[in-house]
């Protein structure tokens, strides 16, 4: 090997490497379930469900920054498949894991050890879930 192709590997891993750690500071975090579940939006309503425990398809959506109808094709898909159920709460569908899937628990488990791994940035706007307004004359 030449050194000059030592260094353009040297300098491709490192601008990987670079990609790898600027995506890490984005809201979507670093892929890590993407191999496992087929794609970056299950993995991403994955997520959103175990640390929030349910959620809709737009607040799941601009949480990552991401495509709303990837998300509510993976939120259907994940209905169909028996591993969420949903129920309308107004005009709103609310997704959630089925209690009665028989791997929820393992399921879980693994989400959790996945969401540990995440910047904590990330880990504290997940489980941080503020939905009810805030009191009128309580300062910010």
């Amino acid at each position: 090997m030449t050194l000059d192709f030592v260094s353009v590997i040297f300098t491709n891993i490192c601008g990987y490497i670079t990609n790898i750690s600027g995506n890490i500071n984005k809201k979507v975090g670093d892929v890590m379930l993407e191999p496992i579940v087929g794609s970056r939006s299950c993995e991403q309503v994955f997520i959103f469900l175990v640390a929030r425990e349910n959620g809709y398809a737009t607040e799941i959506a601009k949480f990552f920054d991401a495509d709303l109808y990837a998300i509510q094709r993976q939120l259907d898909r994940l209905e169909n498949a028996d591993v969420l159920v949903s129920k309308k709460v107004g005009r709103t569908r609310v997704y959630q894991f089925n209690p009665r899937y028989p791997f929820l628990k393992e399921l879980k488990a693994l989400l959790k050890t996945v969401l540990s791994y995440y910047p904590d940035e990330i880990k504290e706007e997940l489980i941080m879930n503020r939905r009810r307004p805030r009191k009128k004359e309580k300062p910010l």
